[in-house]
């Protein structure tokens, strides 16, 4: 990943909304989610989501796609990645080991403890 779009991303994700708006598309997984069930789980009104959703896809955080009549968006994995990867690549002078766990992404379990951020 780029520098720039490293930074694109990591301003995409420094706003509450957005950031809550991404991990829940991350938890629902590849398939992703409609407009309306987002708005839903996280109580934010169509026109916020939609500002939201615009910037995150600007971002290249998350992507769309029409069925139908609805709009579904889901995260970009591959983009997630390369930001962590990009903030990762030389933890520790490119020795994850000697750092411990402080390169390494925590588990599931260890992060559902976490208090959920307000949307």
């Amino acid at each position: 990943m780029e520098m720039k779009s490293a930074l694109a991303a990591l301003s995409a994700l420094a706003q509450e909304t957005r950031l809550a708006v991404f991990r829940y598309l991350v938890e629902a997984g590849p398939e992703g989610m409609t407009v309306g069930r987002i708005g839903e789980a996280l109580g934010v009104p169509a026109a916020t989501l939609s500002f939201h959703l615009k910037e995150l896809s600007h971002a290249g955080l998350v992507s769309s796609r029409q069925e139908s009549r609805f709009i579904w968006y889901s995260a970009n994995y591959e983009s997630m990645n390369g930001l962590i990867a990009y903030l990762t690549e030389n933890c520790c002078r490119g020795q994850p080991e000697a750092c411990g766990v402080g390169c390494a992404p925590q588990t599931k379990s260890s992060t559902a403890s976490r208090k959920k951020v307000p949307a």
